[in-house]
């Protein structure tokens, strides 16, 4: 069965085209004034937290002039200690800017201290995130020259530093012990150093299968928490756990 045909008369196709182009017009027109108008001019940009003086370049510019995503992305350069800067209008003349802070998951031993956040980017430690109870990552001094904080760093040895922190937030039987030290000089020899009451133990592994060892390592400290004085270290880096006491 043949499906029947639309014939529209070509009046008709006239007219819906001389529509089109008319809206088209008018929204071009909208789009224009509101581009060139005096009441749309920024004066103002406000954020709950965070310095804007860096942003004060887009005063004076039309709202609808500023490419606003292009911005945020521009000035966030200038900002170490931010992940990302979202710009919003408020009309009729003022910008919202929401800072979005870098979270620390630890602190890196350089030249002086710095913090890290789990996307391996190295950034001032803030005010507020120098009380932190957060590890320390030794060992990266011949690994990482020049830091620049703001710059995300892909070596080998961060990630790994990295992967134990993960994996020991997400280990709930260690979830009483404190991760104090994290050493990655050697990758294939890295250390931790954990505490528990005053009582700290150190303990060896290699970068593989961190998840592995430390759920060992959790069912080794349950079953010794009474003994953990007289641990000297206790070895992940083999098939069997190796426990040297002092």
């Amino acid at each position: 069965m043949r499906k029947p045909k639309l014939n529209l008369p070509l009046k008709t196709i006239a007219i819906i085209l001389v529509i089109f182009l008319a809206l088209i017009s008018v929204i071009g027109y909208i789009w224009r004034v509101l581009e060139t108008s005096d009441y749309f001019t920024v004066k103002d940009i406000i954020s709950k937290e965070g310095d804007t003086s860096r942003l004060s370049y887009l005063k004076g510019k039309n709202m609808f002039s500023i490419d606003l995503k292009n911005e945020a992305g521009y000035i966030s350069q200038y900002y170490p200690n931010i992940k990302s800067v979202k710009l919003t209008r408020l009309l009729p003349d003022r910008i919202f800017a929401d800072f979005i802070k870098r979270k620390p998951v630890a602190f890196v031993k350089l030249y002086r201290y710095f913090s890290v956040d789990q996307d391996g980017v190295i950034f001032y430690t803030p005010e507020e995130g120098q009380d932190l109870d957060l590890p320390v990552i030794s060992g990266l001094e011949t690994k990482i020259f020049g830091p620049k904080p703001g710059k995300r760093y892909n070596t080998r040895e961060l990630a790994f530093a990295l992967n134990i922190i993960s994996e020991f937030r997400g280990n709930r039987a260690l979830r009483n012990y404190r991760l104090k030290k994290i050493d990655v000089g050697n990758s294939t020899n890295a250390s931790i150093l954990i505490e528990r009451e005053s009582e700290n133990l150190e303990v060896r592994l290699g970068p593989e299968n961190i998840k592995d060892k430390l759920a060992i390592l959790a069912a080794l400290v349950i079953q010794a928490k009474n003994d953990l004085a007289k641990i000297k270290y206790i070895d992940l880096r083999f098939k069997e756990p190796v426990i040297k006491f002092k």
